[in-house]
């Protein structure tokens, strides 16, 4: 994943710069293939497709854009101050996305946030918190997520934050395991707190299907669309 600190990075396929205020906005993946004609929408980022992804394409910037821009950053980078100790971040509310699944990196996800980001963005209230695993065991903030209704068009994304500097995110085709399958590997982190590792070869098997004939072929269950709209937030953070 690319990262730039100055004053904001969001997650896009290119970088792009504005020199005149020092933002930078990258991207990680780039979205499927099934979704690429879609208006308003870019599939790919050119060489590694991901059929599990969808991004909206930056728009041309508008006047006030940059203002705007700004005006969130220092928002989210106040707000974020208080949870470089992730133990803040715990007493407030945020909890381990699928702390089952091993990663080097972990959203922490407060789901009052994210009811209330159904309704109304605040960049001083982010969906998740997003951190990276330090080599002591804890945590180290590096961003934050916000998220939109999956209904929202692009101009009610662009009312949140820009399209001319930021390129939201959602994650699409998905195959999951039968529902009796799912029920297993739940019951099963609710016994030893973990997946055991067949189960979760089995998850990356179903998972790595992207299109519907096949995940029912495989007696998959078949989800078009996880969750809303994402955009990832990386504000450089005072040492």
């Amino acid at each position: 994943m690319i990262r730039r600190h100055s004053l904001l990075a969001l997650v896009s396929v290119t970088l792009v710069s504005l020199a005149a205020t020092g933002l930078a906005f990258a991207q990680t993946s780039a979205a499927g293939a099934a979704e690429q004609e879609m208006s308003g929408m870019q599939g790919m980022d050119g060489n590694h497709p991901d059929p599990h992804m969808v991004m909206t394409q930056l728009a041309q910037p508008q006047p006030g854009d940059q203002e705007r821009a700004e005006e969130i950053v220092q928002t989210v980078r106040a707000a974020m101050e208080k949870y470089k100790d992730y133990h803040a971040a715990l007493a407030d509310g945020f909890r381990i996305f699928a702390p089952e699944f091993p990663s080097q990196g972990k959203h922490f996800t407060n789901w009052r946030y994210a009811a209330e980001a159904q309704r109304r963005f605040d960049p001083a209230h982010p969906t998740s918190l997003l951190y990276d695993r330090t080599p002591d065991g804890g945590w180290k903030l590096v961003g934050a997520m916000f998220t939109a209704p999956r209904s929202y068009t692009l101009e009610q994304l662009n009312e949140r934050v820009p399209l001319s500097v930021a390129r939201w995110h959602r994650h699409v085709n998905f195959c999951f395991p039968p529902r009796a399958t799912m029920q297993q590997i739940r019951q099963q982190r609710a016994q030893n707190g973990q997946i055991k590792p067949e189960a979760r070869q089995l998850f990356l098997q179903f998972f790595r299907i992207n299109n519907q004939p096949a995940c029912e072929q495989a007696g998959g269950r078949w989800v078009p669309q996880l969750f809303g709209w994402m955009v990832h937030v990386y504000p450089s953070l005072r040492e």
